[in-house]
């Protein structure tokens, strides 16, 4: 495996691999490229890929941004946020333009171009921590939690907010793939809230109850609900925690289609409702934020997660479950823990990162 920004990197996708099946490939994911950070005492919190797949945008507590160019393994940019912290770094439908989270001085949510190193725009109006981002998949319009207890819902053209729902714990939320429903987390409601995007000042259209899930499957530790997302096929809801496991629900009605179990727990990175960390904790305790350690494959047939140990795991959702609901995952070997994670939506390519970043790529020698 490569490692470093100044070696050669992973070859740019083979033809076809674009459109291979997952399924084919899955398991065949290796390590291809390492990126180091300067420090060891930096983390990764947040990553995210463009539209087209070639770039790969990172986060970490080092207040910078760091682009990478994922078809030639290479580092592509570096942009500094040292007044303002970043974190939950998103790329707009246009790869020059990056929405991202202050962790210093306000709430502030920035859209930044890197094209000319500058601010376009600032999206004033939480009064705490930002705890989630999420682009609507087919607009310029995206949604923010935060710890003040609102939703709200904005467009990359407007300063301000278009939209606001006061919900109490209401941390993480998703669009769903067509772009007309939105599902919002609260862990201390438990519950996830359903809307219509048109109707969204109105009562959510179905709310799905998950306390009782929590406590037969988290058990007495528990786990906090680190990130929501729909499959692509609309199928399923995907609720993912810092504990044991991780809910695969059923996007239509609510019900428990799969836990997907890690038997040696989460990475231990802080939840959504943790506030901004200082680095360099003490007593063994984490000190970075995260953004889920879980991404869905495009073709919506896996889950794939961190866990304690090092590597990937991966689960099997398109199976049907044990009448237990436990699914199990199967170990793939990394070099480091997976403590962030993200799918290319382009390419067979995986990014993970704690420490360090990880491209993997399906290995050739051993596809199926």
């Amino acid at each position: 495996m490569a490692t470093g920004s100044g070696t050669p990197g992973p070859p740019p996708p083979p033809p076809g691999q674009a459109t291979q099946k997952v399924s084919d490939v899955i398991t065949a994911f290796r390590p291809a490229k390492k990126f180091k950070p300067p420090s060891a005492r930096t983390s990764v919190t947040s990553l995210d890929f463009d539209d087209t797949g070639d770039l790969c945008v990172v986060a970490r507590d080092d207040d910078t941004l760091q682009i990478y160019n994922t078809t030639l393994g290479k580092h592509a940019k570096e942009f500094n946020s040292q007044k303002y912290g970043v974190h939950l770094a998103r790329f707009s439908h246009h790869a020059q333009n990056i929405i991202y989270a202050s962790t210093k001085v306000d709430d502030t949510i920035r859209f930044f171009s890197t094209h000319d190193n500058s601010f376009t725009r600032y999206f004033k109006g939480h009064t705490d921590t930002v705890t989630s981002i999420a682009l609507c998949p087919s607009s310029d319009t995206f949604i923010s939690c935060a710890k003040d207890n609102t939703v709200r819902l904005w467009d990359l053209q407007s300063q301000n907010f278009s939209g606001m729902l006061n919900l109490h714990g209401a941390y993480l939320a998703c669009y769903d793939p067509s772009a007309t429903v939105i599902a919002i987390a609260s862990q201390p409601g438990g519950a996830i809230l359903l809307y219509d995007v048109r109707n969204y000042d109105k009562i959510p259209f179905a709310t799905f109850h998950l306390s009782e899930m929590e406590q037969r499957h988290l058990g007495p530790n528990g786990g906090e609900w680190s990130k929501l997302e729909f499959t692509n096929d609309g199928k399923h809801l995907v609720v993912s925690t810092t504990g044991a496991g991780h809910f695969v629900l059923d996007a239509f009605d609510g019900g428990l289609k799969h836990f997907a179990h890690r038997k040696r727990g989460g990475t231990g990175r802080l939840g959504p409702s943790a506030g901004v960390p200082k680095n360099n904790a003490t007593n063994g305790v984490a000190s970075a934020l995260g953004q889920g350690d879980t991404a869905v494959t495009p073709d919506g047939q896996y889950l794939i997660g961190g866990s304690a140990e090092d590597g990937l795991l991966v689960w099997d959702i398109s199976r049907d479950p044990p009448s237990d609901k436990y699914t199990h995952a199967e170990h793939l070997t990394g070099p480091c823990k997976a403590a962030v994670v993200g799918y290319n939506p382009k390419f067979n390519m995986l990014a993970t990162a704690d420490k360090d970043l990880v491209l993997w790529q399906p290995d050739p020698d051993i596809m199926m």
